[in-house]
């Protein structure tokens, strides 16, 4: 996982980290005295959960597909030749199945040398195929696809929530000190050394004010839409990649074609993108990594069959 954006990874969780303590030390202590107990109670929660959705987002296997062994594949170039109409027009690298009565074309991979399941794509960062892809987050650092869209859609959607709460209690802090004088001149005092009265660190209140604010401010616009607009997909049950490239609408200017995947209801399709069984990883995790090998072209019938072992005389022989 973290396919080579560890950096900017660890730029989301401190960009979280940042503001939810900025939050807890210097607002939470006044709201909290106040006006209620529930405002730190509740930011907790939202903290917790956002962290929690977010490392099961970054750390899960998306859904990728292992590679073709040489036997597989070399099978399965042999069938496609074998397929061919002509000696000068190449095989088709394209076949086409039946789901839901409508049509869809599966996509040959060159790079895991297999035809791609329905809704599967090869991610050009992590360079595998993930099931049901979605996107590449480089915010998460990991693919989002089949294994762990509802934890990325549960994290953008409760960092929502917590990023509109801090903001809101923040500006609710600054209000009740404005009450009575100028907004500047709180903004300079906020929170006026609290709670550390004799610290020589308290003339740093007001930037760290500003700073949540600004991070708060600028961040819950794009969460919000992101937020919207996955909450748009999963309700027509498509993914990211669908909707860019027009998979079941005229964006390319052809016919729209129906969406074989979608349920025709919105609660159905809901339940089938988030509450559906969690399938397993096809990640042998403890497996040893085979080295690359040249697939042989063409077979010669000296060569030993796949997985046996090839006698001494045939060594030299072998391409």
């Amino acid at each position: 996982m973290l396919a080579g954006h560890g950096g900017v990874f660890a730029l989301t969780l401190l960009l979280i980290l940042t503001t939810t303590i900025l939050f807890f030390v210097f607002d939470c202590p006044f709201l909290a005295r106040h006006l209620t107990l529930a405002i730190p109670i509740i930011a907790a929660i939202l903290f917790f959960f956002v962290m929690s959705c977010l490392l099961q987002t970054s750390f899960t296997d998306p859904g990728i597909l292992p590679r073709a062994t040489v036997c597989e594949a070399a099978a399965l170039e042999k069938q496609i030749d074998n397929t061919g109409s002509s000696t000068y027009r190449p095989p088709p690298r394209t076949r086409e199945v039946m789901i839901n009565g409508q049509v869809v074309k599966l996509k040959y991979c060159f790079t895991c040398k297999m035809f791609r399941p329905p809704r599967t794509s090869h991610c050009s960062v992590c360079d595998n195929c993930v099931e049901r892809f979605d996107h590449h987050c480089p915010w998460v650092g990991n693919c989002v696809g089949k294994r762990n869209y509802r934890f990325f859609y549960a994290f953008i959607l409760s960092l929502s929530f917590l990023t509109a709460f801090i903001f809101a209690c923040v500006v609710t802090h600054l209000t009740l000190r404005s009450q009575g004088s100028n907004f500047l001149s709180t903004l300079k005092e906020t929170p006026a050394r609290y709670p550390f009265p004799r610290s020589p660190c308290g003339s740093l209140t007001a930037p760290l004010t500003v700073l949540e604010l600004v991070i708060c401010f600028f961040s819950i616009w794009s969460i919000l839409g992101l937020s919207g607009f996955h909450t748009y997909l999963v309700a027509s049950n498509l993914t990211t990649n669908e909707d860019i490239k027009g998979s079941w609408s005229n964006k390319r200017g052809g016919e729209a074609s129906v969406n074989p995947y979608s349920h025709k209801s919105v609660i159905t399709n809901c339940c089938a993108v988030l509450c559906g069984p969690l399938p397993p990883s096809l990640i042998d995790r403890r497996g040893f990594v085979q080295s690359d090998t040249v697939l042989p072209s063409p077979i010669r019938s000296d060569e030993p069959a796949c997985g046996a072992k090839p006698d001494a005389s045939m060594v030299g022989s072998l391409p």
